[in-house]
C-alpha cells in the first residue's frame, strides 16, 4: 500500500473512529491509490483493459491486498485472526449495504452493479485465516486443495466480472490461478520460511532429499535445486494448459489474462537463469520484462 499498514489500520481499522461511511468517490479513489501503489509480479490493470473494468479491478484487488496484509505482516497469527475475523465481518456488512469502510464501500457498488457472488470473497479470507493456522503441507495434493481458497477465486471473480463463466473457462481460469499461486511460493521461498511457512509438500522435500535445515542455511544444495525444478516445471504446466483462457474468455479482459500468466511463465524462466536458486537471491519481475510480456499478450 502507499500507507502502511499500522497507519491504514490506525485510520480504517476495527478501533478507529470513522464517525460515518466515506463517500463512494472517496471510497474509489482510495481503492485506485491502493491497486495503483503497489506493483508485485504484474501491473493490476493494463492501459488495455476498458474503463468500465478498471475500477472493479482496483476494488477487487484493493480487498486482495489488504486480506493479504492483514494475513502476512502483523508478525502475529492470533492477531492476524482476530484481524481477518473483523475484515470478514466487513465483508458481511458490505454484502448487506451497510458498509464503512472505504474497500467495502467501493467493492460493495461493484458487487452490487456486476451481480457478484460473495462466497469467492469469504474464501479469500478462509485462506489468509488458514495460513494462521497450518505452515506446513503434507502432499501436492493438500497444496493444492489451499489453492482452491487462496487463488482460484479470483479468476472466478474476474469470470463472473465478465460474463464469461463455462465449465471450460472455470478449469482454464483455476489452472492459471494455481499456477500463478505455486510459482509465487517457489519465488518466496526465503520469505516464508522467515515467517515460519513452508509451502513445498513434505513428500517432495522427502522424494528429493531436502531438509528444512537446508533452506534454513539460504543454500541452494543440488537436492533443493532438483526440487525446485520439479515444482517450477509443475506450475509451469498449469500455466501453459491455462493460457487458453486467453482465447475464450470475453475480449474485454482477453489481453490481460494473457499477461497474468505471461508474468508467471517470466518468473519460471527467471527461476531456471539462476538454476533454481531462490534461497540467495529472490527472482522478481521487472519493468524492463513488461514490454516483451505486452507484445506476446497483444499477439496471443
Amino acid at each position: 500500500m502507499l500507507a502502511t499498514l499500522s497507519d491504514d489500520l490506525a485510520r480504517y481499522g476495527p478501533d478507529a473512529s470513522m464517525p460515518s461511511a466515506v463517500s463512494l468517490a472517496e471510497a474509489r479513489a482510495y481503492t485506485r491509490r491502493v491497486a495503483l501503489g503497489h506493483y508485485e509480479n504484474f501491473p493490476v490493470v493494463s492501459w488495455f483493459l476498458p474503463l468500465a473494468l478498471r475500477q472493479p479491478f482496483y476494488d477487487i484487488y484493493a480487498f486482495c491486498r489488504w486480506a493479504d496484509d492483514l494475513g502476512d505482516e502483523l508478525g502475529s497469527p492470533e492477531e492476524s485472526l482476530r484481524l481477518l475475523g473483523w475484515w470478514r465481518a466487513g465483508l458481511e456488512q458490505c454484502l448487506a449495504g451497510t458498509a464503512r469502510h472505504p474497500v467495502y464501500v467501493a467493492l460493495g457498488e461493484t458487487i452490487r452493479n456486476k451481480g457478484l457472488r460473495g462466497e469467492p470473497f469469504h474464501a479469500l479470507i478462509r485462506a489468509f485465516e488458514r495460513d494462521q493456522r497450518q505452515q506446513r503441507y503434507e502432499t501436492y495434493a493438500d497444496l493444492l486443495d489451499y489453492c482452491r481458497d487462496s487463488a482460484n477465486p479470483v479468476g472466478r471473480i474476474l469470470l463472473q466480472l465478465t460474463d464469461s463463466e463455462t465449465p471450460e473457462n472455470l478449469m482454464l481460469s483455476d489452472a492459471v490461478c494455481t499456477g500463478l499461486q505455486l510459482i509465487n511460493f517457489w519465488q518466496d521461498v526465503a520469505r516464508d520460511w522467515a515467517i515460519g511457512r513452508v509451502y513445498l509438500p513434505l513428500e517432495d522435500q522427502q522424494r528429493f532429499g531436502v531438509t528444512e535445515e537446508m533452506i534454513s542455511a539460504s543454500q541452494a544444495a543440488p537436492e533443493f535445486r532438483r526440487l525446485l525444478r520439479w515444482e517450477v516445471d509443475r506450475a509451469e504446466q498449469l500455466l501453459r494448459t491455462g493460457y487458453a483462457l486467453g482465447d475464450s474468455i470475453d475480449r474485454s479482459i482477453r489481453f490481460d489474462i494473457r499477461l497474468f500468466a505471461l508474468g508467471g511463465l517470466r518468473l519460471c524462466e527467471k527461476i531456471r537463469n539462476q538454476n533454481y536458486d531462490v534461497l540467495s537471491s529472490r527472482p522478481r519481475l521487472r519493468k524492463y520484462d513488461l514490454p516483451g510480456m505486452f507484445w506476446r499478450a497483444w499477439f496471443g
